[in-house]
């Protein structure tokens, strides 16, 4: 099927142990090739794609659907526009009753989205991974877990997926110093609100009576949102990206970091939800994610303590065919 005549580009959306060995023979016989979330079961898989579509001057693509998201593109536009202030963490819980996997836990399954859209809104890399989960159904494979993930600055991300849960839940809340975001996509309509509440501390004060917490409540307001498919604008994305020889929003390096960061996820869980500290890589112009100022092994934390040596970070028409279960 690969050889056929006129075939250009590959859509891959099978379980994730297929993805990488579909992937590979996708790429090495010379097709463009869009694989889905995650890219594949392992960082050193991921690596090696990517290397192969780079020597074949391949468009290698990650199915990160909600970075094509019209209300996932607002969010960031008013975050970078500095509307919300500072971050100062994010909370999201993307809940439903199944579907269960045998061969990946909740994590994997679910958390994606969740971190592609946190590390979009927060632009950098986390450094440590903290993910503490529950197997309740099939031993060995979490259905509930709680995922943190710890940014500069003392900004942290929390993560809940679960399978178990009797409604669909799929929302985020972003805490900014001066706003607040409340993001829920399974909303008909409003599916951003934004909340102009804060806390604010007295600037200076010289006895304890004096010290006052300053609690702001003012309006809530929903901005306007364009209704667009995100699937089509992520497909449509993935063409123009093959003619026009662009490199894709959502590329291979990016579903790197984000199956790093499972692996990480993973790593925790067996430790018993101990951090794990996430390595950090200097980025070229490709269009991946920005890098963090600390570069760091994937290690547990345990009791010893290690040295971190910081880093500082510089600022024709196309046949597809897509090969399911």
């Amino acid at each position: 099927m690969l050889n056929g005549v006129g075939l250009d580009a590959v859509v891959i959306a099978t379980a994730v142990r297929s993805h990488y060995p579909l992937a590979k023979a996708s790429l090495l016989a010379g097709k463009h090739t869009f694989i889905e979330k995650p890219m594949a079961s392992s960082s050193h898989e991921c690596e090696e794609l990517i290397e192969i579509a780079r020597k074949n001057g391949l468009v290698l693509m990650i199915g990160h659907t909600f970075l094509y998201s019209p209300a996932v593109r607002k969010i960031k536009e008013i975050v970078d526009s500095g509307d919300i202030g500072e971050i100062r963490y994010i909370n999201a819980r993307r809940l439903n009753l199944g579907l269960f996997q045998k061969d990946i836990n909740v994590t994997w399954d679910l958390a994606p989205h969740d971190i592609a859209i946190v590390l979009s809104i927060i632009g950098e890399q986390p450094i440590t991974v903290n993910c503490q989960g529950s197997a309740h159904i099939t031993p060995g494979i979490q259905d509930l877990t709680t995922m943190c993930l710890s940014f500069q600055k003392q900004r942290t991300a929390i993560i809940q997926s679960s399978w178990l849960d009797p409604r669909k839940v799929r929302e985020m809340t972003i805490v900014g110093s001066k706003r607040m975001i409340v993001y829920d996509d399974v909303a008909p309509l409003e599916k951003i609100r934004i909340f102009d509440a804060r806390v604010e501390c007295p600037p200076h004060y010289d006895t304890f009576a004096e010290f006052q917490y300053a609690y702001h409540y003012g309006d809530i307001y929903s901005p306007y949102i364009k209704q667009e498919e995100p699937l089509k604008t992520e497909c449509q994305h993935f063409l123009d990206c093959i003619k026009f020889e662009k490199t894709p929003l959502t590329d291979g390096r990016q579903g790197l970091e984000l199956v790093r960061i499972l692996e990480a996820s993973s790593e925790s869980l067996k430790k018993g939800g101990a951090p794990v500290l996430l390595s950090a890589h200097l980025n070229g112009s490709n269009g991946s994610l920005p890098v963090s100022e600390c570069a760091v092994r994937i290690s547990v934390v345990g009791r010893q303590k290690k040295k971190i040596a910081p880093r500082v970070s510089r600022k024709p028409r196309l046949k597809l065919r897509a090969q399911t279960r």
